[in-house]
């Protein structure tokens, strides 16, 4: 039985270093740059241009109970 576990923390480690190899290889780095990305690219902008930003809690009600 230790060598079973011996030989699967091995073969954990070799996969998991494949995984951290494969993720900082530098063909990788656009696609995941463009991923980072996504939560930015998808917000519509909050403020219209010339506009000036409205004051904090403004459309949240009074919330004074």
């Amino acid at each position: 039985m230790s060598d079973f576990h011996s030989w699967w923390t091995v073969a954990v480690l070799v996969v998991f270093l494949a995984i951290v190899i494969w993720a900082w290889s530098g063909r990788r780095h656009e696609d995941f740059e463009q991923a980072a990305r996504i939560p930015l690219d998808d917000d519509e902008p909050l403020l219209e241009p010339g506009r000036a930003r409205p004051a904090r809690g403004a459309n949240k009600g009074s919330g004074n109970g």
